[in-house]
């Protein structure tokens, strides 16, 4: 590639820039940015040998996108690349400087969906070690031993009344979109609940039928439940952003770590799809070596039968 061709592709980048400052009025640091992105598109064109953008195929730009992947790029970098390069291609097509836009139907490699954090075990344990000396702590001992417990979502703890409690050790939980299910619930939860129950029969004055109540009687809110686990967060040495939606995600990792039994978690979560689910399933790729090697009829090495 001649220094010359390279240049058509420098030269109509700049124009570009050139057009989205004073014509299109960009920002002076979004236009950088789509500057910034493009120059390595410029660069990865011409090790290929391309020499002008209306040479650039479809199979340019997926090749760069694996060629990007290869180099460690994370989807975010790719995805900002892309989206420089469909830009690019659509305001030239605008201004008659090209006719096809081959990055707009190319597609970024999707952004691996973040493992929720969950509290080991032990950590589980030290927070539900309360020792209730008053009606409150009573109370968010019931609510976090059953959140634990039964891997509810804040909004359908605070939503729960009181005839959900049913027999059985089961709660009948509304969830999202209105979706009812029945949960089981453990003896552990069972005890603070009922001690909470009997406490709840005594409040001064009562003006819900929701099963957690504040002060006043009425239903606890989801933001009291919030202050109150980071409360207790702090008093039982854990740390300072506890929040109830790490109960859930450590109910759903135990869960799994101890059942391997993907559809059953996700009818306890209440998960319209089981791809939610999946994303608590982080075991460590050693362990999966391991069970492949022992069950796979393949797996096993010479010398090692």
């Amino acid at each position: 590639m001649t220094d010359a061709a390279a240049s058509h592709l420098v030269e109509e980048l700049q124009a570009f820039t050139d057009y989205l400052l004073r014509v299109r009025g960009y920002a002076q640091r979004s236009v950088m940015s789509y500057q910034r992105q493009l120059q390595r598109c410029v660069s990865d064109l011409v090790d290929v040998g391309v020499g002008r953008w209306d040479d650039v195929t479809v199979t340019h730009i997926e090749n760069l996108v694996m060629q990007w992947r290869r180099q460690g790029a994370g989807p975010s970098s790719i995805h900002q690349r892309l989206s420089a390069l469909r830009t690019f291609f659509g305001i030239q097509i605008e201004r008659g400087r090209l006719t096809t836009n081959p990055a707009r139907v190319v597609k970024a490699p999707k952004s691996a969906k973040r493992l929720p954090k969950n509290l080991d075990v032990d950590s589980v344990f030290q927070l539900l070690d309360i020792h209730p000396d008053d009606p409150l702590a009573l109370r968010d001992r019931a609510m976090f031993e059953l959140m634990y417990s039964s891997g509810l979502r804040l909004s359908e703890l605070v939503s729960l009344e009181l005839r959900d409690v049913q027999a059985d050790c089961e709660l009948r939980i509304v969830g999202k979109g209105n979706k009812t299910r029945i949960v089981p619930y453990g003896k552990e939860a069972r005890k603070w609940l009922e001690r909470w129950i009997e406490v709840r029969s005594h409040w001064k004055k009562i003006t819900s039928e929701a099963l957690f109540l504040n002060q006043n009687g009425g239903r606890l809110s989801a933001r009291s439940v919030q202050l109150r686990l980071k409360k207790w967060g702090l008093e039982q040495g854990l740390f300072d952003n506890l929040h109830p939606h790490k109960l859930r995600h450590s109910f759903a990792t135990h869960m799994l770590e101890s059942s391997q039994d993907l559809r059953a978690v996700q009818e306890l979560l209440g998960h319209a799809n089981l791809s939610t689910t999946q994303i608590y399933t982080h075991l460590d790729f050693q362990r999966l070596s391991q069970v492949y090697d022992a069950a796979h009829p393949r797996a096993k090495r010479k010398g090692n039968s």
